[in-house]
């Protein structure tokens, strides 16, 4: 069990990193941390606060708190970075979970190997 959850305080998926975005207010209106795994993006997490704070060497950083809720996306290849990348709203990956009709449907048929 977390420490968290023992103390009964909120669950909170933290991930601290050296630059704060420029456009806050886009990222906290929907946005999501996609996640770059061996070569391709692979998952996200809805970002739900950004905390810019000064570590103990007064070095600047920023918390990205996210839902506690990794989400699997349609996998893409993609060199891993460091930054702020932004998609255009055609450009984001689309959740493995809110598969279509139409692509389930187009999907071949499963066959049986004698």
């Amino acid at each position: 069990m977390s420490a968290a959850k023992k103390k009964r305080l909120p669950q909170r998926h933290v991930h601290i990193t050296r630059m704060t975005p420029k456009r806050i207010e886009e990222i906290l209106a929907g946005g999501s941390l996609y996640w770059v795994i061996r070569g391709e993006i692979a998952a996200r997490e809805k970002i739900i606060a950004i905390e810019p704070f000064r570590d103990r060497d007064g070095i600047g950083r920023c918390r990205l708190v996210m839902q506690p809720k990794v989400i699997a996306v349609s996998p893409r290849p993609m060199r891993a970075f460091q930054g702020w990348r932004y998609f255009t709203e055609d450009a984001v990956p689309p959740d493995l979970g809110k598969a279509t009709a139409g692509s389930v449907a187009a999907m071949p048929e499963e066959r049986h190997l004698p």
